[in-house]
């Protein structure tokens, strides 16, 4: 396997608690009794599927991922179905997840692949798995890892915190000064065999052990050598992030429907905010809002405005105040819209509270087609 870009300096590296066999053995050990051994991903193994699980897991938990990969792989069992697909069917069986740039990504990507490497992932090294949307060098070295076996290093949030806590590493992780010391600690302790089993026991021990706030020090195959565990510091480490305000925003999203249970939805711009999604039309007055129901509604009926409630993102937190009005007519919209049946939903990537919204909408209709159904007075 070629040499790594990301390899060839070797940063300042914190004090090892073990040499890289004893460390290897304990953390084998430990996973043979108590790992994860289970996961959908891990049977059959293939590079597509450790990869569509690795983007998943990004920022999200294991418990949550496994119905949504089930899902995707059923549906995209082949790296070239994947390619093949639509992004709104993409985006539609991401719903839920967040963090759409993954999904979109994951699409483009899968395009790269057929397009320009006869579509099969580019295993060799993680400088051409790093080139591909989507993939940083710690999922690439997890895919490498897990997939072929090969020696490839990975550091993920679990594996930061691990190795922050068991060398006592000051600082927050992801400053650039303090992220290449713990490389070079991952860099270490990765052994020549066993990589898929070593890198899921890495990903394990910080998911099931070594846990945000309070972590199972008393089950822990290396408590004996953690230098947080011996100072009693093990929730200092690692630091926090320096916090920054988090602003607030807000905005109106118009519930535009119709007699027939349709709800009026956009898509979005490819980038940005809820990139290719599809959402309720959003304005940040009422004067825009009614304007826009002036030029393309026929005869509007507004109802009383529901409740407001927030919506957070990593950087800002999102007021939104739904607004329901009733028309049974739309004239020179723009393309890109269309009316959301919500009794026989279209398959479609939606914003999260847009499908929240949505499915407080048909269950309130429930009642109104029910007493119009055939047989009903």
């Amino acid at each position: 396997m070629s040499l790594s870009k990301h390899h060839q300096s070797q940063p300042a590296m914190p004090e090892p608690v073990l040499e890289p066999a004893r460390f290897q053995r304990r953390l084998l050990d430990w996973f043979d009794r108590h790992g994860r051994h289970d996961l959908p991903w891990q049977a059959p193994r293939t590079p597509y599927r450790v990869w569509v699980s690795e983007i998943m897991l990004q920022q999200t938990q294991v418990t949550t991922v496994i119905g949504y990969f089930e899902r995707f792989m059923q549906r995209f069992p082949t790296l070239g179905d994947l390619a093949a697909a639509k992004q709104d069917e993409v985006l539609h069986l991401w719903t839920g997840l967040g963090y759409y740039a993954r999904a979109r990504n994951l699409h483009k990507a899968a395009q790269v692949v057929v397009d320009e490497h006869g579509g099969e992932l580019p295993t060799a090294s993680v400088d051409e798995l790093t080139a591909l949307p989507g993939i940083g060098r710690s999922t690439a070295g997890a895919i490498i890892a897990q997939s072929t076996g090969e020696r490839a290093v990975m550091l993920d949030g679990n594996v930061k915190r691990t190795l922050t806590r068991l060398h006592a590493v000051e600082g927050w992780p992801g400053r650039p000064q303090v992220e290449r010391g713990l490389w070079a600690l991952a860099d270490h302790y990765t052994p020549e065999s066993r990589l898929a089993d070593y890198t899921q026991a890495m990903m394990d021990l910080g998911a099931t052990l070594c846990k945000r706030g309070t972590p199972d020090c008393a089950i822990c195959p290396f408590a004996d050598v953690c230098v947080a565990h011996a100072r009693s510091e093990e929730r200092r480490y690692p630091e926090s992030k320096p916090k920054k305000a988090v602003p607030t925003r807000q905005t109106l999203m118009l519930m535009l429907h119709d007699g027939q249970g349709r709800v009026w939805l956009e898509q979005r711009p490819p980038a940005g905010l809820w990139g290719g999604l599809w959402c309720l039309p959003q304005f940040d007055t009422h004067d825009q809002l009614h304007d826009w129901l002036a030029t393309h509604a026929k005869a509007p009926e507004r109802e009383p405005a529901r409740p407001t409630f927030t919506h957070a993102f990593s950087h800002f937190r999102l007021e939104i105040t739904p607004q329901p009005v009733h028309c049974d007519e739309l004239y020179a919209v723009r393309e890109g819209g269309q009316w959301y049946d919500v009794n026989n939903p279209p398959a479609l990537g939606l914003a999260a509270p847009v499908k929240r919204l949505l499915s407080e909408f048909a269950v309130e209709l429930a009642p109104f087609c029910l007493d119009n159904a055939p047989g009903h007075a």
